[in-house]
């Protein structure tokens, strides 16, 4: 007997919040992220059928959070470690004023946006996708 499996379930689901232009916040799991499309379909569940996904824009968004688990935990203050990491050390200042603090090893403002993992590895955050054109400033640190 064999097994068909689809795409969808062949990967681990990435945990998601995505940071809209809106200030809305998105939460939900993703299997198919690229930075090089313009869209990608997030999941309300893990085990979604893909019927149940919603296709979201990368013009629409500030950045994609990956995280460790969507409570995180509000009392936790971040600690930018200045020897930790590799890559450039970057600062990202959005249109709306948030500023986050972390290393790359790809800016390139050329391209739709780039990876940044966070200064701090106790954070929720895993690794954050930037969207370039809705960034106000990135200062190298």
């Amino acid at each position: 007997m064999s097994v068909v499996a689809s795409a969808h379930n062949l990967r681990e689901p990435s945990k998601l919040v995505v940071a809209c232009l809106d200030g809305r916040r998105l939460k939900g799991y993703v299997f198919n992220f690229s930075p090089l499309r313009e869209r990608f379909r997030l999941f309300p569940e893990a085990n979604s059928p893909p019927e149940a996904g919603i296709d979201v824009e990368l013009a629409d968004l500030k950045a994609l959070f990956f995280v460790k688990d969507f409570a995180g935990n509000p009392q936790y203050t971040e600690h930018y470690d200045a020897n930790g990491g590799r890559g450039r050390k970057l600062e990202v200042t959005f249109k709306d004023g948030e500023k986050i603090i972390g290393t790359t090893e790809a800016w390139n403002t050329q391209k739709s946006g780039f990876f940044l993992f966070p200064a701090d590895a106790m954070t929720n955050n895993l690794r954050i996708f930037v969207v370039n054109r809705n960034v106000a400033q990135v200062r190298l640190l």
